[in-house]
């Protein structure tokens, strides 16, 4: 907690508290990949003089900020003002890599808008989506939100509250579900600063225009977009073949128009031609799966909260199971139902040891340890029928749409595994037709082994790296364990070097070569 200036007219009249740190800096971590581009990319411009002065205008009798408390996501900066009478105020002041500027927060607050009276939320009490502003950044001020995070009181909760809890947000769930779209895209007010083409009318006040998600922009610090061979694709979308190309074009705009060097891409990551290729049947396979009726029943356009997690949800002190705010509405846009196929919250997590890129959705019943996640899916197939149809698709129609506009993410392997797959089972699962890719030759069959390994190999050794060093999978690392943490990184690096060429691990390394002394 930052303590604040006591004088009032030195809050009040010129908005200067007394800080410790620039607040336009992120400095809750670092990286051990891409530190420099990381931390820059989330370097905020704007007035913290003006925003303080906003605050304590917001809030009726508050003279001025008694202390506040600065918190950092991956793509918002988050200040918490404590006014001299007590009173709490939230601001939030989204990157550079949030996604597209006015779009990602008006969509916000008229998706919190247009839903208000289907989900608890704190209340907005002022937004900007326009960074000229006499702030200098787009920005929302709102309520504190009242209650307690769920993260913090669940390990406090009797198993009996946990699953009542679980159920509570099921409920909340089947209210959002029971909203109906008639496309896919990003929901914003009518107002919102867009080509009036772009703009599909819905209830008075509002639109569904353009998906703000980062998945559809330039925005993505690692993932550059190349729009080269492809123009940019971001809806709306009135069906599900539109939504479907989309993805596909969002591969292909992932594609460098030539081959990175080794350093950048290892070898096993596949050429931009074999990624081309596999898009291509991509195109190909998804034309005929939304041929299925299984699969049109599971595309109804939905609208979720794209982060249902533990963290983002608030509840009552007294009662754990009342919940009293969910939080974060950054991204959440209208999709089709099977785009959450696989999305369970972390509260309604299956424990077990599933395989890193295709988890299970195996639920055996009778264990204690996994009764919220046995609640969360019988809620679920009770109440939102519209979520649960996705759950019965195959894991394998399922993971195409998952996995179709990643290949250059992953590695070629992993979608040439997804389309093999349903190549192989085409028949088995009563698709319509032949598949439109080929099953491959023994060679062919031989070759995507030994190169799946080799992903496979890297994976497992990224997960080992990440774990041995307590880092995130990206190499996130607080700022407090920083120096120990980079100083770990280099002798572990060492003593893999003692027994590899150096040229192979720099190739399966997850970060940054350390630096030598």
């Amino acid at each position: 907690m930052v303590k604040a200036a006591s004088c009032p007219e030195e809050c009040w009249k010129t908005g200067n508290p007394v800080i410790v740190e620039d607040p336009r800096i992120y400095s809750n971590g670092r990286w051990l990949r891409w530190d420099t581009l990381e931390r820059e990319s989330r370097y905020i411009e704007f007035s913290f003089a003006a925003l303080c002065k906003r605050a304590v205008e917001l809030c009726p009798g508050a003279m001025f900020i008694a202390s506040y408390e600065k918190k950092e996501g991956g793509y918002n900066r988050v200040f918490v003002f404590t006014m001299n009478n007590t009173s709490r105020v939230v601001a939030r002041l989204p990157t550079r890599i949030s996604g597209p500027p006015r779009l990602t927060t008006n969509s916000e607050v008229a998706t919190i808008n247009a839903i208000q009276h289907k989900y608890t939320h704190t209340k907005n009490l002022e937004w900007s989506d326009d960074s000229t502003n006499a702030i200098g950044s787009e920005y929302i001020i709102m309520e504190y939100a009242k209650g307690v995070q769920l993260h913090q009181i669940w390990p406090e909760m009797s198993l009996e509250q946990q699953v009542a809890c679980t159920g509570a947000i099921v409920k909340s769930i089947k209210q959002m579900a029971a909203i109906n779209f008639h496309a896919y895209g990003s929901l914003y007010f009518d107002s919102v600063d867009i080509d009036s083409a772009l703009k599909h009318s819905l209830t008075p006040g509002y639109v569904i225009g353009p998906h703000c998600g980062t998945t559809y922009w330039d925005y993505e610090v690692r993932e550059p977009k190349y729009y080269t061979s492809v123009s940019p694709n971001r809806g709306p979308w009135v069906d599900l073949a539109a939504y479907c190309s989309a993805l596909i074009d969002v591969g292909v705009s992932r594609l460098p128009p030539v081959d990175p060097s080794v350093n950048e891409k290892p070898s096993y990551h596949g050429a931009v031609a074999e990624h081309i290729n596999l898009l291509k049947y991509g195109r190909d396979v998804a034309s005929k799966l939304i041929e299925d009726p299984r699969i049109q029943r599971a595309a109804a356009p939905i609208l979720l909260h794209q982060d249902l997690h533990k963290r983002n949800i608030y509840v009552s002190d007294e009662y754990p199971t009342t919940i009293t705010s969910i939080i974060d509405w950054q991204s959440s846009s209208i999709n089709p139902a099977f785009m959450h196929a696989n999305d369970v919250p972390d509260f309604a997590a299956y424990v077990s040891t599933p395989d890193d890129y295709f988890p299970s959705k195996d639920l055996p019943a009778g264990d204690n340890a996994n009764l919220c996640n046995q609640a969360f899916i019988a809620g679920v197939r009770l109440l939102v029928p519209k979520l649960y149809t996705t759950w019965e698709l195959d894991d394998d129609i399922a993971r195409f749409f998952e996995y179709c506009h990643r290949t250059y993410r992953d590695g070629a392997g992993i979608f040439r595994q997804v389309l093999m797959d349903l190549a192989s089972r085409w028949k088995e699962l009563a698709l319509a037709g032949s598949c439109p890719y080929p099953l491959p030759t023994s060679e062919e069959w031989r070759a995507h082994r030994e190169e799946y390994k080799a992903l496979e190999h890297a994976q497992e050794l990224k997960k080992f790296v990440a774990s041995r060093l307590n880092t995130a999978s990206d190499g996130w690392v607080p700022t407090d364990v920083w120096e120990e943490t980079t100083e770990e990184h280099k002798k572990l690096y060492e003593e893999f070097l003692r027994n590899m060429d150096e040229d192979d691990l720099r190739e399966v390394w997850p970060f940054d070569k350390p630096c030598s002394d």
